[in-house]
């Protein structure tokens, strides 16, 4: 089958994050954010595509803060009423019936029931005509202590990671399974060993 180009969604499941922020007068925001990825193993950085019309992005220019909210398939409840238009002025915490987590070093909360938090401040925006990409700096990162194993690997049978994939339609709702299997991050270097891998033992 052959498929048109923008419809990558149907073949890349995307992960369900919920970007959680602050206007300038303290009005609370969520959205809903699939196009969400760390940028490379050793860095601290993530990106973020977004239209170019969105609270959350103005709120971020504004402010500078966001939070990443991973979550779980129990969260799907929460996808459609803070993915809906409102005003700026609407507590969207309050429109999709969702609990604030207290940030630890950024001022907007983090959503309770989640899995992991990623606390960022702005990074840099890079402005296309038609998307804007905003590189965040996670100044804390916080998982739930039921979703992480002892190897610091998170328990996907636990956390239920929320993923969607698209199809004409609509969006479907899935997560993901642990194979039981896996390969040393040295694996792939000629001696086996792995040059980061001072960074997680410190």
């Amino acid at each position: 089958m052959i498929l048109k180009p923008f419809k990558r969604e149907s073949v890349i499941p995307l992960p369900v994050t919920f970007i959680s922020t602050m206007s300038e007068g303290g009005i609370r925001n969520i959205a809903p954010y699939g196009c969400v990825m760390p940028v490379l193993r050793p860095l601290d950085l993530v990106c973020i595509a977004t239209a170019k019309w969105r609270d959350t992005l103005d709120n971020i220019r504004a402010t500078g803060e966001f939070v990443i909210n991973m979550a779980g398939t129990d969260l799907i409840p929460a996808v459609i009423p803070s993915a809906r238009f409102s005003p700026p002025e609407a507590d969207e915490f309050e429109l999709a019936g969702l609990e604030e987590k207290p940030s630890v070093v950024v001022k907007p909360p983090g959503i309770k029931g989640c899995y992991a938090w990623m606390e960022c401040t702005l990074d840099k925006l890079f402005e296309e005509e038609r998307y804007i990409l905003i590189m965040g700096k996670v100044v804390h990162l916080e998982i739930d202590d039921a979703a992480c194993r002892p190897d610091g690997s998170l328990d996907v049978e636990t956390a239920q990671p929320l993923f969607m994939t698209g199809s004409n339609a609509a969006m479907h709702y899935c997560t993901v399974t642990d194979t039981g299997k896996s390969d040393s991050f040295g694996a792939m270097f000629p001696d086996r060993k792995d040059p980061l891998e001072k960074m997680y033992k410190e």
